[in-house]
């Protein structure tokens, strides 16, 4: 129970040994001394709070914040010390912010609970009391042997002991965790590949031992003892034994494994990044601003309680006749007393510091991110996917990034290659329905492709189908009654349905290609490889495999023909085969792999070698000695194939198209348009990752590409990047692009990060390759903690991804094919990549400008009878700037995405630099200067305003001056207002009739359950003075005046481009909105001031007096007009419409 109970809390306690023992099927050792190793359960778990420690957790985290701590101690001085207002002033305020950020939280983290429980439900099957048992896979122990069936997803991390085949192999892709698509060989031990029953798995007596568990993927060190007729086996364990979580199990029937690392222990879990409280740059913007605000407080407090002692100088103002000190005031010390006079001068002040702000600000990203998920623009219909928020605190984080990094498979491309043309001995040719068409010809030939294809190209088809190292599934599938196989008698043979598992995706597309066109690769049989020509089956003998490798950029086989021949088959870059081309048309098919290039395909060059006898007798022996040399194996082995990969017959060349997701191009233009660099961060090969960039517009054909690969030390990496700086200063080129892969990279990390950082950031695009998954978190940690602090947003759709979505500052996760951990690790999650550019650029451009507006607006209105105190933020000037943070649109949002470059008037969180705090700041003091003294001036010298000669008291006057900013701080949000619906209209002044309606009930009746009533009647006697109205027709317009003029003169004099985009879209220049029309335009295109605008547009030359486009009210009538199909792009919200001013 203890140990639960501390698991709960993220106490659980750490491993005591280096190594584990597991137990195969739990078969403890049956004698007393054996203590049991404690292991970590099988759940997953990406929330952040659980139900003990969620109340703890979250009211530190939310007391961190400085406005509620705070508060805190503003709400127990006034419990515990005399003070002006009374402590429901500060707690109900506190108390309601606390509870609704906590039932946001909590409702985001129970979300994450959700999700968590689908993957921990799942139901696997384990071998338990001899028989096969259904469970989920929460309840997997570490020792427990696990089922796992085709295409299923590995719920553990495995040894595996053995599968349906006979050598105990099976074959697995890793795309969830490193991106690497390819098939991949596991294999178990000798003694364990032969238990394929329960019966045997049970009766099977082993001991696992290896290493505790870590991050690194693809290390693994371990041994495995397997007790037979009473005598040990040991055999080694490697990588290659063990079958990671999240993996997926391919071109196998089903396989038996032990659990050796559950849970949170899996190399999967261990590679996401801890989770952590993200905080956008608003929010620390506004911790500063509190900061600044509290230091005015303290400074208003101490010289507040200075010029009291100063007052009380005099005797008597010390202790008047109307305010007699008691015996114990009297002898109290004059230390306590002064504290106690600044606590409550503190008290009295601490309304300078809105409370009210962190609650709107929560409810606003609350609702806000509701329009992200109800946007049918990020809905995507074949996948019935829409858009999802996981954490809403980081929506105007969307509108401030300067980084992308982003995984290749499966975020950039659909993993999905298809064969498009290909050069045959200088004569290009394209697939047409199944058949190999030279160009220019039509598909005219009924009798299928034979007719067309001499031996050249047959030679070609048959290199392409014969080197490789794919594999295939025969799997005949379930089909109705007098139903056939539609693959069944594909160009003359018969064969069950085949599917192709490949190396990587360029060798499944070729191979599905030739097979389409007749030459049909039908499997390996051992040794023996086995192709059917247009009908005719033949088999090769593989003699030899040359395993591509990134120095030679190139494959090859030598293949015995069924004429008893010797024949080398080789295929690779352009760059590693024509060099070593002797024959065929080589100037042509460099031509036309150039034009291939050209389409943004992805090229490989085919050729082929003849041996003779004594020939390939001297390769044998080359080989053989190289495969079994001791030393310096891989030297050896690189001369023997430079050796025998030479003299080659050029055959031609294929282009594959790597599917790329749809308007993936587009999208990174857009980003690149706006300010923001993407980095493409990728597990896959260096020729494949490379290949992907350009065909993405990542790398465009015309940059300089500089490349940091394969560098084996620290003096040779710093060398290199030193030249890589050097180059990159004295070539006058505009563009730049590095590609680094995994293993120069962690050498660059290690002791030259400043150099690799300027290298990077004078580079428009960088490619890493390569790349393990908590490399590609230091990756995005490097440039976070860089001196600039630029924000950064990572982008996939792979476990292998989840470490650089929690790294970042914003984390989003694809819902594609590889599962669902990034999903569930993401801030935000949509279903493809071309969703990116709208919800960065719209969503993240509309969700800054309205929080940047909303927190600036609070502390400008940021007083009196403590239920005006309590209410003044909470109810009269509150849903104004709340409907103002939600649906605020400063210009349409077609424009926002066809005008990238107006993301970057936002950047570097410039709404909210200290210049326009400042402003704001300095607008509130003077404002609130022109309520009490404009109020002083009007009407405190006359004390007979009211009807029946009553004299005007300290609360009316303060009445006075409360109406006069209630009713300008509503009015100045409406000036800040572009985006004009009807809710706009209802709050904006439905909060100022709600102020004047509460204000008469509340002075207007006894109230029973109030001490004392010091408004009864006062705003009624208010209301009857005509002096009274026309002083606060006076006041408001003397405050909202100034800052009118200043907008007008700056949209004209200094305008923005978003303000440029306000006055010229979808109008021309002749019938633009004037700048006092965009401030005043209302839904039915009536201008509130349109003679203003008018005016002054002819005071600043705008206009002629008289002319036609002066005549602002029809042409608010047109804009308003032509707006009427931007109604449903108020956010997607359903129910609001109106016009962009």
């Amino acid at each position: 129970m203890l140990r639960w109970i501390r698991q709960q809390l993220g106490f659980d306690p750490p491993h005591q040994s280096d190594t584990r023992t597991v137990y195969v099927a739990n078969r403890f050792p049956q004698n007393g001394h054996y203590i049991p190793q404690r292991f970590a359960d099988n759940r997953i778990i990406s929330s952040k709070y659980t139900v003990w420690n969620f109340v703890p957790k979250n009211m530190f985290e939310q007391f961190r914040r400085i406005a509620n701590f705070y508060f805190l101690i503003i709400f127990l001085v006034q419990l515990m010390i005399d003070t002006p207002t009374s402590p429901i002033t500060s707690g109900l305020p506190l108390f309601f912010v606390i509870t609704v950020t906590a039932i946001k939280q909590g409702y985001e983290d129970w979300l994450r609970h959700k999700a968590d429980n689908e993957v921990n439900g799942a139901p696997v099957f384990v071998v338990r009391s001899g028989s096969l048992v259904q469970t989920r896979s929460k309840n997997i122990r570490v020792g427990d042997i696990v089922r796992v069936a085709k295409d299923e997803t590995f719920p553990v991390d495995l040894v595996l002991l053995s599968s349906d085949r006979a050598d105990g192999t099976c074959h697995i892709t890793t795309a969830s965790l490193d991106g690497e698509t390819n098939l991949k060989t596991h294999f178990s031990v000798p003694e364990t590949s032969v238990c394929q029953s329960v019966s045997q798995l049970e009766a099977l007596q082993a001991v696992v031992e290896c290493q505790q568990p870590e991050a690194d993927l693809y290390r693994f060190v371990g041994r495995i003892t397997v007790i037979q007729h009473g005598e040990e086996i040991v055999r080694p364990l490697g990588p290659e034994n063990l079958l990671l979580r999240g993996a997926r199990l391919k071109n196998t029937k089903e396989i038996f494994g032990v659990a050796v690392y559950t849970g949170m222990e899996s190399k999967m879990a261990l590679n996401y990044k801890c989770k952590s409280q993200k905080r956008s740059a608003v929010e620390k913007s506004m911790n500063t601003f509190l900061i600044i605000y509290l230091v005015i407080l303290l400074f208003e407090a101490i010289l507040s309680t200075i010029l009291k002692y100063a007052w009380q100088a005099e005797e008597k103002w010390n202790e008047p006749f109307y305010n007699q000190k008691t015996e114990q005031e009297r002898n109290s010390s004059p230390i306590l007393k002064f504290i106690s006079d600044f606590l409550a001068f503190l008290v009295l002040y601490n309304f300078i510091i809105p409370i009210s702000l962190y609650v709107t600000v929560e409810m606003q990203k609350f609702l806000g991110s509701f329009f992200i998920g109800w946007d049918l623009d990020l809905y995507h219909e074949e996948s019935d996917q829409k858009a999802q928020v996981n954490t809403s605190d980081l929506n105007e984080e969307l509108g401030q990034v300067e980084y992308v990094f982003t995984d290749k498979t499966g975020t950039l491309t659909e993993n999905e290659m298809h064969f498009r043309e290909c050069s045959i001995k200088g004569t290009k040719y394209r697939e047409v329905n199944g058949k190999l068409l030279p160009e220019g010809m039509t598909d005219d030939s009924p009798d299928g492709s034979v007719a067309h294809l001499i031996g050249d190209e047959v030679l070609f088809l048959k290199a392409v189908s014969l080197c490789h190292t794919v594999q295939i599934s025969y799997d005949q599938p379930d089909l109705p009654l007098g139903a056939s196989d539609p693959f069944s008698h594909v160009n003359g043979f018969s064969s069950n349905h085949m599917e192709y598992y490949a190396s990587s995706p360029d060798e499944k597309a070729l191979v599905e290609a030739t097979k389409r066109i007749g030459v049909a690769f039908t499997g390996s049989r051992g040794e023996t490889m086995e192709i059917n020509t247009f009908g005719k089956l033949e088999k090769y003998k593989l003699l030899h495999l040359l395993e591509f490798d990134a120095n030679r950029r190139r494959m090859s086989v030598i293949l015995q023909t069924p004429s008893g021949g010797t024949v080398l088959f080789t295929k690779g870059a352009e760059s590693a085969i024509l060099p070593f081309a002797t024959s065929g048309e080589i100037e042509k098919t460099r031509l036309h792999v150039d034009e291939f290039a050209l389409k943004g395909l992805r090229t490989l060059v085919v050729a082929c070698r003849h041996f003779s006898p004594e020939e390939y007798m001297d390769v044998d022996k080359r080989l053989t000695a190289a495969r079994t040399a001791l030393q310096q194996r891989e030297e050896k082995l690189q001369e023997a194939f430079d050796f025998i990969e030479r003299d080659l017959q050029l055959l031609g060349a294929t282009a594959v198209e790597d599917k790329l997701q749809d308007k993936v191009q587009e999208t990174i233009e857009a980003l690149r348009l706006a300010g923001i660099k993407v980095w493409v961060l990728t597990g896959d090969k260096h020729e494949t990752a490379v290949s992907v960039s350009l065909s993405c517009g990542h790398f465009h054909r015309t940059m300089n590409i500089l490349e940091l690969l394969q560098q084996r030390s620290d003096n040779e990496c710093a060398e290199q990047l030193r030249r890589l700086a050097r180059r990159i200063k004295e070539d006058h080129v505009i563009q730049h692009g590095l590609v680094v892969d995994g293993a120069s990279l962690s050498l660059a990390l290690r002791e030259h990060e400043k150099l690799f950082m300027e290298v990077c950031k004078n580079c428009s695009a960088v490619l890493c390759c390569r790349m393990a998954p908590l490399q590609k978190a230091k990756v995005v940690r490097l440039l976070k903690t860089s001196p600039e602090k630029p924000i950064t947003l990572a982008i996939g759709d792979g476990a292998n991804d989840v470490s650089m979505i929690q790294e970042a500052h914003v984390g989003i996760g694809i819902m594609g094919k590889e599962g669902r951990q990034a999903v569930r690790n993401s801030d935000y999650a949509i279903a493809r990549f071309k969703f990116l550019a709208k919800l960065l650029l719209v969503h993240g451009h509309f969700y800054y400008i309205r929080i940047a507006t909303l927190v600036q607006y609070f502390f400008y209105k940021t007083l009196y009878d403590s239920v005006y105190l309590t209410l003044y933020n909470i109810c009269f000037t509150s849903l104004p700037i709340l409907v103002y943070s939600l649906f605020e649109q400063l210009v349409h949002p077609h424009v926002l995405q066809s005008k990238p470059c107006l993301y970057r008037d936002i950047r570097k969180n410039s709404l909210l630099s200290f210049r326009t705090f400042l402003y704001w700041t300095v607008l509130g003091f003077c404002h609130a200067f022109i309520f009490f003294f404009g109020s002083y001036i009007l009407m405190g010298e006359d004390t007979t305003l009211m009807g029946n000669g009553q004299m005007f008291g300290n609360w009316t006057f303060g009445t006075l001056v409360f109406t006069v900013m209630v009713i300008t701080v509503t009015l100045k949000i409406a000036l800040e207002t572009h985006f004009w619906t009807w809710m706009h209209h209802f709050v904006t002044w439905g909060s100022i009739a709600f102020y004047f309606i509460f204000s008469l009930f509340y002075g207007g009746i006894i109230w029973p359950f109030l001490h004392t009533q010091d408004m009864y009647f006062v705003f009624v006697q208010l209301l009857s003075s005509g002096s009274a109205w026309f002083a606060i027709i006076i006041i408001v317009i003397i405050c909202l005046s100034p800052d009118v003029f200043k907008k007008v003169l700056y949209r004209h004099l200094q305008p923005t481009s978003t303000q440029k985009s306000q006055q010229s879209l979808s109008a021309p220049p002749a019938q633009a909105l004037s700048c006092m029309e965009s401030l005043c335009c209302y839904q039915q295109g009536q201008s509130g001031c349109s003679r203003l605008a008018s005016l002054l547009d002819q005071m600043t030359g705008h206009c002629k007096a008289g002319a036609s486009n002066c005549h602002t009210s029809s042409r608010c009538n047109r804009w308003a007009g032509h707006q009427g199909a931007m109604i449903m792009d108020l956010h997607e919200s359903p129910w609001s419409f109106g016009v962009v001013n």
